[in-house]
């Protein structure tokens, strides 16, 4: 079953003061996300976590009628509900009214979700990942949404909600040189190796900068490299922008990108099918 585990970072600590501490859970079981929270907060002196990051997730790629029943569900499971519960957990934890006395300017807590760039732009060959990882980015903006809300409720006089502010961010990164992705290549389809061959490619290491500097500059939509930022770019819909010139220039211009690689992309998998059938090898 999928596992989220944080591994013991001493050896990393920037001072003497830093703890760490790591917590084995199914994050697919909504009690155990619960059951996460509770232990982190019992260890945390009994304050919950400022910050929370959802990053559990795998892709198993392949054509969707190809696909069985139980892997759809079970990609669906790992890759959107995962997330889903720990965000329900954090914010059931988050929420607990406060007294009037404690409800004092501090920084806010963050929910932070790790989606895809796949979540912008349909790709032949990830129909069992892909639409797990659009519902979270549809997850994100509805809390984005709702917690306006709660922060709002807060500030109010006679209200008493939640000691400090909420947001949500979600990172879309693209394709990530990792253990992982060597297992996706052994069973992608050629056709999606096709269409992502000339995808930038990035360590672990590099997503993880790239995310957190996003994040730092407060950034709610934040991709690792500029193909994922075009992609963002092109699907807004009602998204915060996280520069407004500059977005809104980036969009015209994929807008009439899109004009030309929307159809070459179809071409592409057409052009297979007509010279291969359905052959994966």
């Amino acid at each position: 079953m999928p596992e989220c585990t944080h591994h013991h970072g001493q050896a990393v600590a920037i001072n003497p003061t830093q703890r760490f501490h790591s917590i084995s859970a199914d994050v697919t079981i909504p009690e155990e996300n619960t059951r996460l929270l509770a232990e982190v907060t019992a260890w945390n002196h009994n304050q919950p976590p400022d910050i929370i990051w959802a990053n559990a997730g795998c892709a198993v790629p392949g054509l969707f009628a190809d696909t069985t029943i139980e892997a759809l569900r079970s990609q669906m499971d790992i890759n959107y509900w995962a997330a889903a519960y720990l965000a329900h957990a954090s914010l059931k934890l988050w929420t607990v009214p406060a007294p009037p006395e404690s409800l004092k300017p501090t920084c806010p807590r963050h929910f932070i979700m790790t989606s895809s760039s796949v979540a912008f732009v349909g790709v032949a060959g990830y129909a069992p990942y892909a639409p797990a990882k659009a519902a979270m980015r549809s997850l994100a903006d509805t809390l984005r949404s709702e917690l306006n809300l709660y922060n709002g409720a807060r500030h109010h006089s006679s209200q008493v909600g939640p000691p400090v502010d909420l947001q949500v961010h979600i990172v879309l990164p693209g394709t990530i040189l990792s253990e992982g992705h060597e297992k996706e290549n052994e069973v992608k389809h050629p056709i999606t190796k096709m269409l992502e061959q000339s995808d930038p490619k990035q360590t672990e290491d590099e997503v993880a900068a790239a995310a957190v500097k996003g994040l730092e500059k407060g950034n709610y939509l934040s991709t690792t490299q500029l193909l994922g930022s075009a992609m963002r770019a092109s699907a807004f819909g009602g998204s915060p922008r996280n520069n407004w010139l500059v977005d809104t220039v980036f969009s015209w211009l994929t807008s009439v990108a899109w004009l030309f690689i929307g159809p070459d992309m179809e071409k592409k998998v057409y052009n297979y099918g007509l010279k291969n059938g359905l052959a994966t090898s």
